[in-house]
């Protein structure tokens, strides 16, 4: 059986610039919530989830020794942070863009 949740039910993320890059990194607090991340969280889902910002594509770094998933969205800051005329050119809400995302979760996983 699984249940839909908000990542932010499940998960933390922090999020920033790397130029006209974005950097989004999200991280579980236990094994079976990183399996099901590394599962969920494919870079076509979050180009998908970001793709009204992200011209790039996305690429995505796994950290399994920190439980956690980096993303870089590349060209989603509109030339970055002294270039782009954006209300956050340097990226710092997207990470709570992401944990937004619905996600169909099983029941047994740990919600806060």
């Amino acid at each position: 059986m699984t249940r839909t949740v908000q990542l932010h039910q499940i998960a933390s993320a922090r999020s920033g610039d790397k130029g006209a890059d974005a950097n989004v990194g999200i991280w579980a607090d236990d094994d079976r919530t990183f399996d099901f991340l590394r599962e969920t969280l494919t870079e076509e889902r979050v180009a998908a989830h970001f793709s009204r910002l992200c011209k790039g594509g996305v690429t995505r770094y796994e950290l399994p020794n920190l439980k956690a998933l980096n993303f870089i969205l590349h060209d989603s800051l509109d030339g970055g942070g002294a270039a782009s005329l954006r209300t956050d050119a340097q990226g710092k809400t997207l990470a709570s863009g992401l944990l937004h995302m619905t996600v169909e979760a099983p029941d047994d996983l740990t919600v806060r």
